[in-house]
């Protein structure tokens, strides 16, 4: 083999090896957006189940207060 072809052929393996890198780090950014994104979407809704539980406990806190001023209000009688 001549050196030209030779030379050729080794850029021509370097370049095969560029375009699977590439290949390989655009399906790695891909997945870690889709991750992201389901992450962000997790969060979404934890934040949403919290904030229904937030307003769950205040409901029966006040409930519960309620219960303790009529209790109360026996005791005073």
């Amino acid at each position: 083999m001549s050196p030209e072809l030779d030379s050729l052929s080794s850029l021509e393996e370097r370049i095969q090896q560029t375009v699977q890198v590439v290949a390989r780090l655009r399906q790695e950014r891909d997945a870690a957006v889709a991750q992201a994104a389901e992450a962000r979407t997790e969060a979404e809704r934890l934040e949403g189940e919290v904030k229904t539980l937030q307003a769950e406990r205040k409901q029966v806190r006040t409930r519960i207060e309620r219960l303790l001023g009529q209790i109360d209000q026996l005791s005073a009688s």
